[in-house]
């Protein structure tokens, strides 16, 4: 009786001491509980994720990648996997399991360590959203008083769906949407039951258990979970033995991109932190919707790529990027898998692909590619592959394959409609951008071949010298001081001394044909270099350079001297197509933007744009529309309109031999874009000295766009070709020296070929104060004629002429005598 007693006692001080120890401890940590508020209302790191408009996804940032799911989203069997791998009691318990806790602490104190966790998922929760890893007792006690509080305010399946989602499963996995995607590249509804027990066993030792790492650790585990399963009666015996002998595949898969926008994705980064700061952006799960079109931005991305190995290849083959073997000697070939090992050093690059020749006949060859596939490379698709001597000059196109590589060769493929072609990497580079006229909206933006090879965004940051594509703002100011479409100039050579530095200033056409005198709409459309010059020097460079900011461009970047009618002056395409847009929308100057809303984690509208928008009558309808400044009058916007759409239709009459074609006319020939568009087209080549920056810009009613092709060293010119004999002229269609028409609009046409799809292409509308005359196309006066002789032309009012083309008197010809201007 005495030991009994003794026993009570010490039992009840014992309860005593614990319940005082644990309320003191609770005290004590008492001010690092969460509250009320900060349970129920945990945050989820999600990346930043990035839309076209249309919805399709273009990239996401941030460390965490998660994909936030519901409970019930999750499938059963993966909650039954959870639940009989690591709490199988927990729809039981209060948070903690006593037997899980004893155990821990039995071993605390027998070894000085934690060797066990016995943790419920609720405390596993509690360490993950408040604690570190750390084994320590007072984190131990910490995560038990916390897992406490959590289940005193949270229901059991809300502990649940916060534990699926918040736990790590590697590679920057969190939750268990993200780790199906990272792991398997699937939703969680896809997964088989493989897969499910793999992806619950990997909470255990995310980084050294998980399938990728270490596959065999990461089997062994799966197998506990199944076994774990069938213990519990989850699954049978059928479905333990089927998904324990199912292979381990899998890969670390990237976010559900479905549409690749790199160079677009990346302005939007930088915009974002900007905003809101690496930590926001990057982990508060905002979605950020662009002004791009996913088709638009496709067919650009498209297009540069495509130009761009177009251009490569009829400048030659550069040649094999390795030998791995030489066919010709008695040296063997390596074994197959020794070859696909060195395959895997070589890397896809943009559309190109590396492979290696395993052996050649006279007209085809079968490749290798480092996962194993073979591929057949037929003639057609090398028959290009004249070798590349210098910019200027090829070498003689091959007879037969063994001209251009032998087995044993690492070339480059790339896939066409037609199957493989051999393929190299551009050397020169491009960008392509296009905005919405209307408001600026950017629908499209590439900034080079391939953003893994350069992050350097040649659309908004490549400021390149314009060449002629500045020529419609030098005409713009010509229009606005007294010139008109039919007003005559001077296009006949310039010779200029210049005292200062002894030498003569000898501008010249290029082509280096002169035609006496032309009317400035004609002028403009074949890009009569003379022309600019003598127009510029009757207004003064002051007055054409203050025009020239109208359009937006810095008047501190501005040359102050004649070859700014040239296209010396530095742009990025971005600036360049916005300075188009005001001849597009009728006159105004737009701001161009690229994020059209951010949505944050709960689908709230947090930011909308609100952009300026060319429109004269919006703000008298709607006051909530912002309305764009308007730089140039409507008239003078559709005057050169109508001079980039001669670029382009260009004039005469074929019949009778009295036809022309501006420098665009290639653009007549896309059927894709006449059958939208018809004749509602306008653009400009440009082309600087010594052929080192290409360009075009153009537009329809609905849509402006930039191309430039050129060298990211300032110092490459972009040569010249010849006719490859192995290919007929639809084959290389493109032949002599590199221009604006040869090298930039190809890409403008394959781009606006699909982007037209989508936009208007309205008739360009005369707008209200101009008149229409009938002239003389030789003089530029009226005309009482009524043939090919004569035309329509628009003027402002007051500038038409006055005189008939019968009457004695000489046509006025600016420029006819040089010493005035």
């Amino acid at each position: 009786m005495k030991f009994l007693k003794w026993l009570m006692y010490s039992l009840v001080i014992a309860f005593v001491l614990g319940t005082l120890t644990v309320g003191g401890l609770y005290l004590y940590y008492q001010d690092e509980m969460p509250t009320v508020a900060e349970i129920r209302d945990v945050r989820l790191q999600t990346p930043m994720q990035v839309y076209s408009a249309d919805g399709e996804m273009i990239a996401q940032f941030g460390e965490i990648r998660r994909i936030p799911v519901t409970l019930e989203q999750v499938p059963q069997p993966l909650i039954d996997a959870f639940l009989a791998t690591e709490d199988n009691r927990f729809y039981d318990h209060f948070g903690i399991d006593p037997i899980g806790v004893g155990r821990a602490f039995f071993q605390l104190f027998t070894t000085g360590d934690i060797q066990s966790g016995g943790s419920t998922i609720t405390q596993q929760l509690a360490r993950n959203v408040y604690l570190t890893l750390e084994q320590t007792w007072t984190r131990k006690i910490k995560e038990a008083f916390i897992a406490l509080h959590i289940e005193r305010h949270l229901e059991k399946d809300e502990i649940l769906e916060l534990y699926l989602n918040k736990i790590t499963f590697g590679h920057r996995a969190h939750g268990v949407g993200a780790a199906a995607q990272v792991y398997y590249g699937k939703d969680l509804n896809q997964l088989t039951l493989a897969e499910m027990a793999m992806i619950a066993g990997l909470p255990k030792a995310p980084s050294t258990m998980n399938p990728i790492s270490r596959p065999e650790r990461a089997r062994d585990r799966r197998a506990v979970v199944l076994g774990r399963m069938l213990a519990e009666d989850k699954i049978t015996e059928a479905e333990y033995q089927t998904a324990l002998a199912a292979p381990i595949k899998t890969k670390v898969h990237g976010a559900e991109v479905t549409m690749a926008a790199p160079y677009l994705a990346e302005m939007v980064r930088a915009e974002m932190v900007a905003r809101y700061g690496e930590d926001t952006a990057y982990n508060s799960g905002l979605k950020v919707y662009t002004t791009a079109s996913a088709k638009q931005q496709r067919a650009a991305q498209r297009a540069v790529q495509q130009n761009l190995h177009g251009y490569d290849e009829r400048h030659g083959y550069r040649g094999v990027e390795a030998q791995l073997w030489q066919s010709d000697t008695t040296q063997q070939a390596p074994e197959r898998e020794a070859l696909l090992e060195q395959l895997a050093s070589f890397e896809s690059i943009g559309l190109t692909r590396p492979a290696v020749v395993l052996s050649t006949t006279e007209r085809d060859a079968q490749i290798l590619f480092a996962d194993g596939e073979e591929a057949f490379l037929p003639w057609a698709g090398m028959a290009w592959a004249r070798p590349f001597m210098n910019q200027e000059r090829q070498g003689a196109a091959p007879e037969q394959v063994q001209d251009i590589f032998t087995a044993g060769a690492v070339i480059r493929v790339r896939s066409t409609p037609q199957g493989w072609r051999l393929a190299q990497v551009p050397e020169p580079s491009a960008a392509l951008v296009a905005l919405r006229p209307n408001d600026g909206g950017i629908a499209a933006a590439v900034g080079g071949y391939s953003f893994a090879v350069s992050q350097f965004n040649r659309a908004v940051q490549a400021e390149r010298q314009a060449g002629s594509n500045i020529k419609p703002f030098i005409y713009s100011a010509a229009l606005e001081n007294g010139f008109t479409l039919s007003t005559l100039v001077n296009d006949a050579p310039i010779n200029q001394w210049n005292p200062g530095s002894g030498i003569a200033w000898r501008p010249r056409n290029s082509p280096d044909v002169y035609e006496g005198p032309i009317r400035v709409r004609e002028a403009l459309a074949k890009s009569k270099n003379v022309v600019s010059v003598r127009l510029l020097r009757a207004m003064g460079v002051e007055t054409v350079v203050n025009h020239l900011t109208k359009f937006g461009f810095d008047y501190d970047e501005l040359p102050r001297n004649e070859s700014l009618s040239l296209g010396s002056a530095s742009m990025t395409p971005l600036e360049v197509a916005r300075g188009y847009a005001v001849f597009a929308n009728g006159g105004y100057l737009v701001e161009p933007y690229f994020i059209e809303k951010i949505v944050d984690a709960e689908e709230q509208t947090i930011y909308q744009a609100r952009p300026k928008v060319a429109c004269v009558e919006c703000e008298a309808k709607d006051r909530d529309v912002l309305p764009a400044p308007q730089v140039i009058s409507e008239q003078n916007a559709f005057l050169v309109t109508q001079a980039m759409n001669s670029a382009v239709w260009g004039g005469g009459s074929w019949a009778h031999k009295t036809g022309w074609n501006g420098t665009a006319w290639r653009i007549q020939r896309s059927q894709a874009i006449n059958n939208k568009a018809g004749r509602n087209v306008a653009g400009k080549t440009g082309t600087t000295n010594d052929v080192k920056d290409t360009w075009f810009s153009g537009f329809v009613s609905g849509l402006v766009a930039t191309g430039w092709v050129g060298f990211d060293n300032l110092e490459r010119a972009l040569g010249s070709t010849t006719m490859n004999s192995n290919l007929n002229s639809d084959e290389q269609p493109i032949s002599g020296t590199e221009a604006g028409a040869k090298t930039a609009l190809p890409m403008w046409i394959d781009f606006m070929e699909t982007a037209v799809e989508e936009v208007a292409a309205e008739p360009f509308d005369v707008p209200p104060g101009l008149v229409s005359a009938r002239i003389d196309l030789a003089t530029g006066k009226l005309s009482r004629a009524n043939d090919y002789t004569t035309r329509f032309e628009y003027f402002i009012p007051g500038t038409a002429p006055t005189e008939y083309a019968d009457t004695k008197s000489s046509p006025t010809v600016f420029g006819d005598d040089d010493s005035i201007f």
